[in-house]
């Protein structure tokens, strides 16, 4: 297989003079012999052949090259010819003659001819296709895109080959969009070869015509952009991008709060147990109360864990749940089951939280036992800043579905199964030296022996357990052969395994380096998935520098925080998981860590050893601090230990690299290199050389150094050795090139849309077009090289799913491409987010190969900065898209201080700045390694390479220099860092560029300074060629200080910039010059800090001069001096405006140096001019300015986003004329004050529109088209809003109806249905009015609120769905679920009245009452409403240093006071209509109909309803919270009021407090927590700024309720009706109306609306009224015309709790409202009533009647027979001390028990929140009662009762008396699925059903722990109120009054030791009886025969002697 060309001639040269050609096939090019003194022909006849192993793909291309040859220059290129081998590949062989084309692209005289023979394995020949090919490839740039592609593939554009287009646009920068594509429409031939001096700027109109010129009509939805070049923006293909950012942001400490709610447990496994529940975060243990004798007890305790630690280590620490059973003082009780997760699994939740989750118990010590129980929780891990929303989850019924609800992330299967973790740890290389060991070399002196000083060991961490290997003692290569092996569920809710190399030493172990091992990477869980899988492969560790110390300051470093600053050690393992079967009897059941041997692995099976080659050349070190200016200075690079001279210490084995010949499969051999007799010489080995000559730094200016690198550039090469595992590398750089592209182009869409250009949709849909090629790209570049014998299992597996992630990527983004529209765009944009995340995350690469590169800058041999670059950016491969992002090229690389020593300002400074050219690569492939560095140098080489071409050198000496002038228009910088106490700072600019620095002038005390300068850089000398400084010249650092009087500049920040080059033959004019300012990002750290406005322009000095050059006009201002100003061609075009600024007044100014403000004044500038307020005479008495309004003119730039800051400052005004500065606000951008004119013709349409997109929302979604352009508008109304038609006319003046329907009968016919569980509710009967309260009212609005929040998400889902379908179908229909999501928001009161959807016909839906409802918003009133800063804004007065922690967190700290006003800019001169309108006051220009700023007398009444999650504050995890008001200098403490042990209190308070706006108008409501002994604690306190409020347009003082009525529950509670509020709003807006008409109409200006007109009062009479009408128009007011915005409803608010000692974190939610009501208004009636509601008091009877079936536990002591000795015991949940129990029915032999017993439970019930309300003492030692409240169940059991040991549980059944299943008539249908709920059963509510009666059954668990019945009882439960039991009293068991009588039990059940004579008789009458007799005979026999043999031998004696 070969690809063979034979270049044959090139003829039609122009001029005489040696010629040479370059061929090139795959990246691998070979030269021709040179042809000298030829004229117009050169006869080259020469063959190239290049033997391929993969074959030749269609879209591969072959590229010839001829050039003019100079021996002392470099080639200089005629022409290129380019073709794509398609028709060679199809053909096999083919014969070509054509012209080449110049780099313009256009067509040139001269031409070639070759041969081409391409022999494919098989031979095979395709068919031609005749229109993929043109002999002229690049022509069609602006044609058909797929055309495009496979003519070139686009990634491998050189510049040289781009279009004239392309590179005229690459000059003029930013704002142009390179190379249109668009649609098929293919243009004339012209377009293509554009000439060079056209300027290729298409505006996007133009584009539009051209695009309608040439596709008869192209949809203009349909152009795509390609890259829009930043100036940021690599150009060319010599410099790589540098990274702005400068802090490693790992390693930091911040502050977490995890907090864990225990609600209940359920089915712990396990008879009568007393359970307590742990909860375990990293090692602090909490552990709820204990719960007597239940297996499901309800706990809702709430824990609090607070950490301070890094966030690698927070989400490493795992949370376990644990249920242990009988714990207490003594005994540490028995683990039931546990359950864990690590925090990071749960951060990464929505939200960072698990709501109402049930977490699965399983028994670690035993995995084959399944379940153990569910317990419920809460968790939620909470960060700085971010804020936790509480879902509001339906009815408790949801979730009492245990299965649906599991605590686990989703994807997650809820049957884990258990799994084997195996580990395997086989060796490590490179281990430093750990201990310096005095001995060991007292040894090594005296006899030689050698010892490594490091004793390693490995310890793995995975999911809270750890295991160790053994430790190899003193090696440096040590070898283990282990595994550890971890037992875990799988998959496992931990994400990271830790692997470390420890150092055992008798003191204390040190880690030596870790690795983490993230599981998301190595396995996948997709249903092509794989289980994680993990090499063998080698990791490499990096941490602190390898020198020893004894205190090492970077130890942190190598436990894996933070970034590693040097190379520690590598280590080779591997990883594999087996699911283990439990069912198995062999199995070990314990989960404890094991250790085991392994079997070692070969040599080879990481990869076969190859020699890698690593070249770098220092450009430049600049920018060197001045600490290290002193000491010559070298650089040293390192990899891995090679290079490491210092104290690398353990030198590797070399392996001699084998003759890698005979491999075929390996890359190399693919093109067998063609080398010239002289280089296929022995490279003379050579010697590697890691650090260049030390040099003694020169001074740049005051703070920086820089190293003398002019003409002569050191060089370092290293020759290492690592398994070739480049393919990793590979693919991972492909997906990082496409990553990266892809950012890029999302970022340009994200600056044209803040920037407001237009057409963004039209980029994006050209990212995406790159994306989806791309992405098919990879598929095809990465399958290539399958059979690698050391790819491991984990290669295979990514590489797979890599692929198809890919594949379904492209295909998406294809699909999406055709959906971007103007519309859809931002929805899209975050779908591309997405891709891009998904990308990163594919990239990284989880199996290393060769470790990073280390620079470092060493002074004196002290290592003192670091640079570390990835080796996967600079490692070379022949396919492009595969070399790394660096790899031969020039970097930018900015060093910085190690480990902890690089955070904070210190390591913001930049240690040294250095232009390094790198490339890595094999070792053979070296050929290439100086192609990208710039030309024009010769090699200096060591005296032993001189002759050998590959020999590398040790510098570079460049003989060609361009001369150069700099020019910097430095015109603005804003928003910057406060760097002085003042808060404010003194800015200078200092401007980096080569060896050479300046400086613009120093402006005092401000953040948006206005240098207006220019900047001149004289004779910058660049070496390299002219064409290579064009594309890429090198960067600019501008960096931003502080001046201070005494010491040195504060830095405050840093940016980087691309001049824009002009050659000395270039014309200077556009559209390149002059260039345009831009702005650029100023970062400090890795926060942002401001933007710079800038332009920067690079001229090259030509042989004539600076004469040459545009001329500098000299300073034109005298009074700055010699100070340039920026140019007119660049400094922004200006033009006179007016700003009107409103001056309201000064609030809670702090002091100044100890002192009270007294006189403050603001002043106020923007762009040099400004105007001051009045003077404030009293602050105390007043703070508000008596002179409202003024203004001043001022030149702005034209361009809105070019506007200068306008800067607030306070002073105040002391004795004797000083100023002191209080503190100043810089209002960064004036766009939301500019005041634009109305667009008359605009006007009606705006409003019209805005009702149409009004109730789009409810028109069922459709697309609204009425042919007679009015609106028909049919609302399916809920009962509370009456239906109404609207119908809204499309001029805006005519007049549009809104209708609202009268008839009563159709408000009761339309109840509201709301939907709630099952078929079974019957009617409930309405409570009367006189029952209803504000609370009823406040549980209804929640539970809409609830409902709207679901409907949200349920749209939100469909539409993501509909998304999904729509990408994977490439449908286009997507314009309906869209528009329903997007209601506006003012539509959220409109929602709620949608009803159910059409489609969810479920069951019966329960009729509920009409209730009147308010809004409850989930947040602050003032993130609804815009802040209410409709007229009045709040500007926040600084002062003081930024702090220089994180995110500026003190900014709270530095806010010194508030500035309320407004502004207001506008072009001179203002409009004549405004200044004509009546009543214009001239005083007020802008600010018309403002009200009076005097001080007035507001009564305050807060409501405070209810706390809900706060953060515990007493020791037992609860708290004692009481309300505490401030507001000015009233205090109101409710302190007595405090309510017991509860996180969730119920306040239901209100208080009036009368203040004087404006002196009192901060309201502080807080939250604090009682102590009996020492002061009371903070919980969390939260301001309103009332006087916003008070005096806002949306009328924020009482909000306005749903319905009028003058009594009852929903009395109106304004003093002023609807009605006269309705006139005010209409005379304050000049309105006409409202004009009350008849039948129920009013009308205001041109809108009408309908409504009833009667109201009801106490004794039910109707009276006629206005108000009906009156209060439906402030319901619509937001549709009125001009003056309309919503007005604020009847609501609750619910805002976060914060407390100052933990910012930013929340300590719980507050829900209150606030009414205001003037004094000197009629006043306001008494308070509503909102005090909680008090729990009512019922009595529950529950008889047991009987039993049946109950299993039979008793064995009979005399007959064996079965039985049991039955009792039942009853309680209420939660009054387990009160358990009532049943006498005891013996010896049942059938399991039939008869009671007739009567259990009575008087108890507390809140029937709004379904709970029973406990109040009890915690202990003996609580001081007072705790209230509990806990679902209302009621638990029977039965017993067997034993006498002498602890009684038997059989069974139990818990009842929900909300929702219970009905009894069964008879004992025989009383199935077991009553009690387990499998089956749907009717449910029965026994607060409405009052009297239950029937059979229900005992359940319980058998030692499979499957559910069984035990048994069967037959209760009757009745329920009656206090009142009623008091009436109709009841005895307990069998008691008086109303006894029940005896059970009829039968006779074998007596007490046989309480009546023992007759059960002695039962015993011998009845069973007994023969046998007793039996007995008694055979005793007299054998008494009988013992007389006998007794007394026989007397009488034989007597016989025989006396007879």
């Amino acid at each position: 297989m070969a690809l063979v060309v034979h270049l044959k001639t090139v003829t039609d040269l122009r001029g005489k003079g040696d010629r040479i050609a370059k061929v090139a096939f795959r990246g691998l090019s070979f030269y021709t012999r040179v042809i000298e003194n030829c004229e117009d022909e050169a006869p080259f006849d020469e063959t190239f052949r290049w033997p391929v192993a993969s074959s030749i793909d269609v879209n591969e291309m072959l590229e010839v090259q001829v050039f003019n040859y100079s021996k002392v220059f470099s080639n200089r290129l005629i022409g290129t010819f380019q073709m794509v081998l398609q028709k060679v590949v199809e053909e096999g062989q083919l014969e070509v003659t054509d012209t080449l084309i110049d780099d313009n692209n256009a067509s040139i005289r001269t031409s070639i001819s070759l041969e081409i023979r391409y022999q494919a394995m098989d031979g095979t020949v395709g068919a031609w296709n005749d229109n993929e090919f043109l002999e002229s490839p690049n022509a069609p740039s602006e044609g058909d895109p797929h055309e495009m592609d496979v003519l070139l593939p686009p990634q491998r554009q050189s510049p040289s080959k781009t279009s004239a287009a392309e590179r005229a646009l690459r000059r003029a920068g930013k704002g142009v969009f390179s190379a249109m594509k668009l649609g098929k429409a293919r243009g004339q031939k012209d377009d293509h070869h554009r000439k060079q001096d056209e300027p290729a700027v298409l505006e996007a109109e133009d584009l539009d015509r051209k695009a309608m010129r040439l596709g008869g009509g192209l949809d203009p939805d349909t152009i795509s952009l390609a890259s829009v070049t930043a100036v940021t923006t690599n150009v060319s293909n010599k410099r790589s991008k540098p990274d702005i950012k400068m802090e490693p942001s790992a390693g930091r400490p911040m502050d977490y709060q995890v907090s864990v709610t225990v609600i209940e447990a359920r089915q712990l496994v396990g008879l009568n147990m007393d359970p307590v529940v742990c909860v375990e975060v990293g090692d602090e243990k909490k552990y709820t109360s204990m719960k007597e004798s239940t297996n499901c007890p309800y706990y809702n305790e709430y824990f609090v864990f607070d950490f301070h630690v890094p966030p690698d280590v927070m989400f490493d620490k795992i949370v376990k749940i644990s249920v242990i059973h009988s714990k207490n003082l003594l005994r540490s009780g028995t683990l039931v089951g546990s359950f864990k997760m690590d925090v990071g699994t749960v951060y990464t939740q929505p939200e960072h939280q698990f709501y109402h989750k049930w977490a699965l118990l399983s028994d670690p010590e035993d995995i084959t036992a399944g379940l153990k129980g569910y317990v419920k929780v809460d968790i939620a891990v909470v960060g700085k800043g971010d804020n936790i929303k509480t879902p509001h989850k339906a009815n408790e019924t949801d979730e009492d579905d245990i299965e649906g609800n599991l605590l686990l992330p989703d994807g997650v299967p809820p049957e884990r199964q258990w799994a084997r973790f195996y580990i395997k740890i086989y060796r490590a290389e490179g281990l430093p030296r750990m201990n310096t060991s005095i001995m060991a070399n007292v040894k090594k002196a005296l006899i030689g022996e050698n010892k490594d000083l490091v004793d390693p060991y490995v310890q793995v961490l995975f999911a809270g357990q750890k295991g160790k290997t053994s430790v190899q003692k003193s090696s440096y290569e040590p070898t283990w052969n282990e595994q550890i092996v971890f037992t875990e569920m799988f998959p496992p809710l931990c994400k990271r395994i830790k692997v470390q190399i420890r150092d055992s030493d008798k003191v204390n172990d040190v880690a030596i380096g870790t690795h983490f091992i993230d599981l998301r990477k190595i396995s996948n869980e997709g249903d092509k998935g794989f289980l994680p899988t993990f090499g063998p492969a080698w990791v490499n560790m990096y941490g602190s520098t390898r020198n020893y110390t004894l205190m090492d300051e970077h130890q942190d470093l190598n436990e894996g925080l933070g970034e590693g600053v040097s190379f520690r050690a590598r280590l080779l393992l591997s990883l594999a998981v087996e699911i283990l079967d439990t069912s198995n009897p062999e199995l070990t059941s314990s989960t404890e860590v094991q250790v085991e041997m392994a079997t070692a692995v070969a040599d080879n099976c990481t990869g076969k050893m190859d020699e890698f080659f690593l070249f770098g050349s220092f450009l430049e070190a600049t920018m060197i601090d001045r600490k290290n200016g002193d000491k010559p200075i070298n650089f040293e690079v390192t990899i891995g230990n090679y290079g490491n001279e210092i104290d690398g210490m353990s030198k590797p084995m070399i392996k001699k690299k084998k003759d890698s010949g005979g491999d075929g499969n390996e890359e190399e051999s693919q093109l067998l290199e063609n080398e010239s007799d002289e280089e296929s010489t022995d490279d003379g080995e050579f010697v590697s050389i890691s650090s260049s000559p030390p040099l003694r730094p020169l001074i740049t200016d005051r703070n920086y150094f820089h190293l003398p690198y002019f003409e002569k550039k050191p060089c370092i090469y290293i020759k290492s050795w690592w398994q070739d595992q480049r393919r990793r590398l590979y693919n991972s750089n492909i997906m990082d090139k496409i990553a990266d592209k892809l950012e890029e182009g999302l970022n340009d869409v994200h600056e044209m849309m803040k920037t407001e250009k237009p057409h963004p949709e039209r980029r994006l849909r050209g990212v995406l077009e790159e994306l989806s090629s791309a992405c098919l790209r990879f598929v095809t570049l990465s399958n290539k090289d399958q059979n690698h014998s050391s790819r491991t299992r984990l290669d295979r597996e990514r590489l797979k799913s890599c692929m198809r992630e890919l594949e379904t990527m492209g295909q998406q983004a294809k699909t999406m491409r055709s959906q971007v529209k103007k519309t859809t765009i931002r929805d899209k944009l975050k779908q591309a987010q997405n891709f891009l995340q998904k990308l990163r995350f594919l990239a990284d690469e989880p199996q290393h190969s060769i470790p990073d590169v280390f620079i470092w800058m060493m002074s004196n041999n002290k290592r003192i900065a670091y640079a570390r670059i990835p080796s996967k950016d600079i490692l070379y491969s022949i396919v492009d898209e595969e070399t790394g992002k660096d790899c031969a090229k020039v970097k930018t690389v900015f060093l910085r201080l190690p480990g902890k020593k690089g955070f904070g300002p210190a390591g913001w400074t930049v240690q040294a700045k250095m232009e390094i050219y790198l490339w890595l690569g094999l070792n053979k492939q070296r050929k290439d390694f100086l192609s990208g560095l710039p030309c024009g140098f010769e090699e200096k080489k060591l005296p032993k390479g001189q002759n050998i071409p590959s020999f590398p050198p040790i510098s570079l000496l460049y003989n060609m220099k361009q001369v150069f002038q700099l020019r910097v228009h430095m015109y603005q910088a804003r928003s910057l860092f406060a760097a002085d106490s003042s808060g404010l700072s003194d800015p200078f600019a200092r401007v980096f560029f080569i060896t050479q620095s300046q400086c613009t002038e120093v402006l005092q005390e401000t953040l948006c300074p206005t240098w207006d300068q220019l900047l001149v850089f004289d004779n910058v000398e660049l070496y390299g060629e002219v064409h290579e400084m064009r594309d890429d010249p090198p960067i600019i650092v501008i960096e931003i200080y502080d001046q201070d009087t005494v010491g040195k500049a504060d830095f405050m920040g840093r940016t980087f910039a691309k001049p824009v080059v002009k050659m000395s033959d270039e014309e200077y004019c556009p559209p390149r010059f002059p260039p345009q300012l831009e702005y650029y990002q100023i970062y400090r750290g890795n926060s942002t800090a401001g933007d710079l406005l800038a332009a920067f322009e690079l001229l090259q000095i030509g042989p004539a001069g600076k004469s040459e050059l545009p001329p500098i006009d000299g300073p034109t201002d005298m009074d700055r001096g010699p100070i340039l100003p920026v140019p007119l061609g660049i400094r922004p075009v200006l033009s006179k405006y007016r700003v009107e600024i409103l001056f309201w007044g000064l609030r809670d100014l702090k002091r100044v140096n100890l002192a009270q403000v007294d006189r403050p004044r603001v002043d106020i500038e923007c762009a040099g001019r400004g105007v001051q307020s009045s003077l404030i005479q009293n602050y105390k008495k007043n703070p508000n300015f008596s002179t409202l309004v003024k203004w001043f003119e001022v030149d702005l730039p034209e361009n809105e986003l070019l506007h200068p800051p306008l800067n607030i400052r306070v002073v105040d005004c002391r004795a004797f004329g000083r100023y002191t500065l209080v503190g100043s606000h810089a209002v960064n951008s004036l766009r939301k004050f500019i005041y634009r004119p109305p667009d008359k013709k605009a006007q009606h349409w705006s409003t019209a529109a805005k009702l149409m997109s009004a109730y789009a929302a409810l028109a069922n979604g459709g697309p609204i088209s009425h042919p007679t352009g009015e609106i028909v508008v049919n609302m399916e109304p809920e009962a509370p809003i009456k239906k109404m038609e609207t119908m809204v006319k499309l001029e805006a003046n005519s007049d549009a109806v809104v209708k609202v329907d009268v008839s009563e009968e159709e408000k009761e016919k339309k109840k509201k249905k709301k939907k709630k569980g099952g078929a079974e509710e019957e009617e409930e009967d309405e409570p009367d009015e006189s029952m209803l309260d504000w609370w009823s009212k406040y549980f209804v609005s929640i539970e809409t609120m609830k409902e709207l929040l679901r409907q949200q998400e349920a749209a939100a889902a469909e539409a993501e769905e509909k998304d999904e379908m729509d990408m994977s179908e490439g449908s286009k229909g997507q314009g309906k679920t869209k528009e329903k999501v997007k209601a506006p928001k003012e539509d959220k009161k409109k929602k709620q009245q949608q009803g159910q959807p059409p489609t969810s016909e479920g069951p019966e839906k329960k009729n509920k009452q009409k209730i009147d409802e308010l809004k409850v918003f989930p947040k602050e009133l003032e993130t609804e409403f815009d802040y209410f800063e409709d007229w009045l804004h709040t500007f926040n007065l600084f002062r003081g240093k930024i702090g220089d922690d994180d995110d500026h967190a003190a900014d709270e700290d530095r806010i010194v006071g508030r500035f309320k006003g407004s502004m207001c800019v506008y072009k001179v001169p203002l409009p004549d209509d405004i200044t004509k309108e009546a009543g214009y006051d001239p005083n007020f220009g802008m600010f018309q109909g403002i009200p009076s700023n005097d001080p007035i007398n507001v009564l305050v009444r807060v409501y405070v309803v209810r706390a809900t999650d706060l953060h515990p504050a007493d020791i037992n995890g609860k708290a004692d919270p009481y309300v505490v008001i401030k507001l000015g200098k009233t205090d109101i403490k409710d302190k007595e009021n405090y309510i017991s042990k509860q996180l969730n209190p119920i306040f239901g308070k209100s208080f009036d407090i009368e203040a004087t706006f404006p002196m009192e108008s901060m309201l502080t409501v807080a939250i604090y927590d009682w102590d009996l002994v020492g002061s009371d604690d903070l919980i969390g306190e939260t301001k309103i700024d009332l006087e916003n409020r008070y005096y806002s347009k949306h009328r924020a003082t009482c909000g306005i309720t749903q319905n009028y009525s003058i009594h009852g529950y929903n009395m109106w509670r304004d003093p002023q009706k609807p009605t006269q509020i309705l006139s005010k709003l209409c005379k304050e807006g000049k309105l006409d109306g409202p004009h009350y008409g008849p039948g129920g109409r009013v009308k205001v200006t041109n809108r009408v609306f309908t409504g009833p007109t009667e109201v009801e009062d106490e004794n039910g009479q109707k009276k006629q009224t206005d108000e009906h009408l009156a209060l439906t128009v402030l319901h619509h007011w937001e549709e009125i015309p001009r003056v309309g915005c919503k007005l604020v409803p009847e609501h609750v608010e619910t805002r976060p709790l914060l407390n100052p000692d933990k910012p930013g974190i929340e300590q719980g939610r507050l829900e209150l409202w606030v009414d205001m009501f003037p004094m000197d208004m009629p006043a306001p009636g008494p308070a509503i009533d909102i005090s909680p509601r008090k729990p009512k008091k019922y009595e529950l009877r529950v008889i047991v009647w009987n039993t049946d079936e109950v299993v039979l536990e008793d064995d009979d002591y005399f007959t064996g027979e079965k039985s049991s000795d039955i009792f039942v015991r009853g309680w209420l949940k939660g009054q387990q001390e009160d358990k009532q129990d049943t006498d005891v029915h013996y010896h049942s032999l059938t399991g039939e028990g008869n009671f007739n017993w009567r259990y009575i439970f008087p108890f507390d019930y809140l029937a709004a929140e379904e709970k029973i309300v406990i109040s009890k003492k915690e202990s003996m030692f609580s001081w007072d009662e705790t209230e509990y409240k806990i679902p209302a169940r009621l638990t029977l059991q039965v017993w067997d009762a034993d006498h002498f040991s602890a009684d038997d549980f059989l069974g139990g059944i818990e009842l929900d008396l909300n929702r219970f299943p009905r009894g069964a008539k008879t004992a025989k249908q009383c199935s077991m699925e009553l009690g387990t709920g499998e089956i749907e059963v009717p449910m029965v509510s026994i607060f409405k059903q009052k009297r239950v009666k029937g059979w229900w059954p005992f359940l319980a668990r058998d030692e499979n722990d499957e559910m069984e019945m035990t048994g069967k009882v037959e209760a009757e439960l009745h329920l009656l109120t206090a009142e009623e039991a008091e009436k109709s009293p009841a005895g307990l068991a069998r008691n008086e009054p109303d006894p029940l009588e005896k059970p009829n039990r039968p006779d074998t059940s007596f007490i046989w030791f309480l009546n023992p004579l007759k059960s002695i008789r039962y015993l011998i009458c009845t069973r007994y009886k023969w046998l007793i007799i039996k007995i008694v005979l055979a005793l007299l026999l054998i008494i009988m025969v013992a007389l006998f043999l007794y007394s026989m031998p007397g009488y034989m004696v007597k016989k025989l002697l006396g007879a």
